[in-house]
């Protein structure tokens, strides 16, 4: 499998310190913010490849594809459109996609949104399609969105879409919220899996936490899972929407990504140890 990190965690922190940083500490490339007024896809490719890294994935930004007013949604797929130009120019990552975060309930119902957010999601889909891109659809728990919080509900939703450069992204630390049983939710989806996020049950490093992240291994390699693992931890503190925490959360969120790395390769060789 392939290790990145998400680029939001490191606040302000410009990307060439990052990427070398990065790259310091053996990983493979990032996830991207998909900030279309700052993010220049020729400036981003040299500054990573010159660190032997890439772009694995892109994080979008907080935009509503299921909100029932008509012209927040044309603003949101014209952002994903955009978004996709990005991913192209970028050597293809996996796009991620999600629903607006922050907003836990319907402004109308939550059938009505289920199928606006459907709808709009196939007309990205067949635009990425287009493309030679994929989307993966990221799963959030019940206190950040109030569409797609577990596994089966995005497998439900992909089915609905039905478009097979649509899969689902899974994250630890979601999960350990809105799930009876994480190798269960990563079973249930098995080849749907397009990426998987990892920060410990308190959003903190691996092994930080209480999550079995070597259960969540075994897993991964059950359902054939060789795609990338995204670290997304955040330094400790509240608010869950920064990674601005106080005094010292750069030093700390560093520190998490060091261990998160060290700790998924000791684990990923265990498991591929036991399986012979």
């Amino acid at each position: 499998m392939r290790y990145g990190v998400c680029t939001w965690i490191f606040g302000d922190q410009p990307l060439p310190e990052v990427a070398a940083r990065l790259a310091s500490l053996g990983y493979d490339g990032v996830e991207l913010m998909g900030d279309l007024a700052r993010v220049d896809a020729r400036e981003v490719k040299g500054v990573l490849s010159g660190h032997g890294l890439r772009v694995l994935s892109l994080t979008p930004q907080n935009v509503d594809l299921a909100h029932p007013d008509s012209r927040m949604r044309q603003e949101a797929l014209d952002y994903y459109y955009h978004l996709l130009d990005l991913a192209s120019a970028l050597d293809n990552p996996i796009v991620c996609c999600h629903g607006a975060v922050g907003r836990v309930r319907a402004v109308t119902s939550y059938q009505e949104e289920w199928s606006l957010f459907v709808e709009a999601v196939r007309h990205i889909a067949q635009r990425a399609e287009q493309q030679g891109l994929s989307l993966a659809m990221e799963v959030l728990n019940r206190y950040e969105a109030h569409l797609l919080n577990t596994a089966r509900e995005a497998l439900r939703f992909i089915q609905e879409v039905s478009m097979e450069n649509v899969g689902i992204l899974l994250d630890a630390y979601h999960m350990n919220i809105d799930e009876a049983d994480l190798r269960s939710a990563i079973l249930a989806v098995r080849e749907h899996l397009f990426l998987f996020h990892a920060a410990d049950s308190n959003r903190q490093a691996v092994g930080r936490g209480h999550t079995d992240f070597i259960g969540v291994m075994r897993a991964l390699h059950e359902v054939g899972y060789d795609g990338s693992v995204i670290i997304e931890c955040t330094a400790s503190g509240p608010d869950p929407f920064t990674p601005i925490k106080g005094e010292g959360w750069r030093e700390e969120v560093w520190q998490y990504v060091a261990e998160s790395l060290g700790l998924l390769r000791m684990y990923e060789r265990l498991v591929w140890n036991e399986r012979g």
